[in-house]
């Protein structure tokens, strides 16, 4: 999935582009980027003003110089602890940061924007940079300890797509970030949590337009997280409400997928478990509710192998039934002949035809 991506580190001018530097003078035209996605400009800031001495860390920092624009705005905060500019000054920083290489530092300073200036112009651009260091971090770029990428950094990828999405709900960023999360929970075989991120992502977004693509993952999501007759079957049949509910309204999107051939799939794993939870209650001594179970198995799937298995072992559990319950059963006998395409032919005990069936 190629989500779009935030701005990068090579178009990282913040909130201002600086423009005719003079040999003279430091003065510069500072321009702020306004909410219509309009350049607006400001005043120039005075000569050796605290405004004018972080424009110059800005410029460093767009000239490709991201370690000098760090010691720069390090220099910067500790001469203007109070300074109103704090928050565009921790900005910078962290986009210093990520300029060198070191991003998982850079976070400490979005983080810390973030949570103390929550008002600020610059927040959403806070969580750009966290939104752009979780898709690093989410499709397999590692943590640096002692200057090598060696650490797993999923978990973090993790915690701020979440957080990015709790911050700015329903927000297009969000929606990008909901997205990532549910296609990493994806590669990383989390089905579970995967079909319950698109899931929620449907919800939250409806007119998305990656509403299909997350449908389509929300259905082998749920068929995914099936790990066996043994085990819950609840996704299975959400995958198959949602397959049905796809061929009715969509039937090409549902040929495109092989909704038929997926529902089928789905329909033997569910027989798989009714067979299974039939042995269970055999197991358990519990023959009268192994029969229904099987009753109620070839009623619903009477094709699938599972059924065909079933009337092969039903014989074993007539047995242990009483005659009042025998007397209401169906003709297994009948169906084993016509499922069975004839009736079986006795096996000697070394495996071999005992001779002409009777």
């Amino acid at each position: 999935m190629n989500a779009s991506r935030g701005p990068t580190l090579a178009t990282i001018v913040a909130l201002t582009i600086s423009a005719g530097i003079c040999p003279r003078s430091t003065a510069q035209e500072v321009f702020r980027l306004g909410p219509d996605d309009e350049w607006t400009h400001e005043a120039t800031p005075a000569p050796g003003s605290p405004a004018e001495q972080l424009a110059q860390a800005r410029v460093m920092l767009a000239e490709g110089r991201p370690d000098r624009a760090l010691n720069m705005t390090n220099r910067w905060m500790k001469r203007n602890p109070t300074s109103p500019l704090l928050p565009e000054a921790y900005l910078l920083r962290g986009d210093s940061l990520m300029g060198v290489g070191d991003e998982y530092e850079s976070l400490y300073d979005y983080e810390y924007l973030v949570r103390r200036y929550p008002g600020s112009e610059v927040f959403s651009l806070a969580l750009e940079r966290e939104y752009e260091v979780a898709v690093k971090y989410a499709h397999g770029m590692r943590r640096k300890l002692f200057g090598i990428r060696m650490i797993d950094a999923s978990d973090e990828a993790e915690e701020l797509l979440i957080r990015i999405q709790e911050r700015m709900p329903g927000s297009t960023l969000a929606a990008r970030a909901g997205i990532q999360l549910a296609d990493m929970y994806f590669r990383h075989r989390r089905m579970t949590l995967a079909a319950e991120a698109y899931a929620i992502y449907i919800d939250r977004y409806p007119r998305s337009t990656n509403l299909d693509y997350a449908r389509r993952r929300l259905i082998y999501s749920n068929i995914a997280s099936f790990k066996g007759p043994q085990f819950d079957i609840v996704g299975l049949l959400e995958a198959k409400a949602e397959l049905k509910q796809l061929s009715a309204s969509r039937p090409a999107e549902a040929a495109r997928i092989g909704a038929e051939a997926l529902v089928l799939r789905i329909e033997e794993s569910e027989s798989n478990k009714m067979l299974t939870t039939a042995r269970w209650y055999l197991g358990d001594s519990d023959p009268i509710s192994a029969e229904y179970t099987i009753r109620e198995l070839i009623r619903k799937f009477p094709r699938s192998a599972a059924s065909l298995q079933a009337l092969r072992e039903i014989p074993t559990i007539l047995s242990q039934l009483p005659d009042s319950v025998i007397a209401h059963a169906p003709d297994y006998a009948l169906l084993r002949e016509k499922l069975l395409l004839g009736p079986e032919v006795p096996k000697a005990p070394g495996g071999e035809p005992a001779g002409d069936a009777p």
